[in-house]
């Protein structure tokens, strides 16, 4: 399987998502809406650039199918 910069960029993308995800569920922080204000601009394009990694993740369960021949 070939990995390509697209797939490290949603990757590392999905990773920051996370974490900020698991900042909210363990101490009630926002590391976005800290950083780019809540709701601003900016932080509404980084929420969507993370939902966009996830749904492009997806693909990988089809490539990880791929492989196994």
């Amino acid at each position: 399987m070939r990995n390509s910069i697209l797939d490290y960029t949603a990757l590392t993308i999905a990773i920051i998502g996370a974490v900020n995800w698991g900042l909210i569920g363990f101490f009630h922080y926002n590391l976005v809406a800290s950083l780019f204000g809540s709701m601003s601009w900016l932080s509404r394009i980084i929420y969507a650039l993370v939902g966009l990694s996830g749904l492009y993740l997806i693909s990988f369960y089809m490539k990880t199918g791929d492989s196994a021949d």
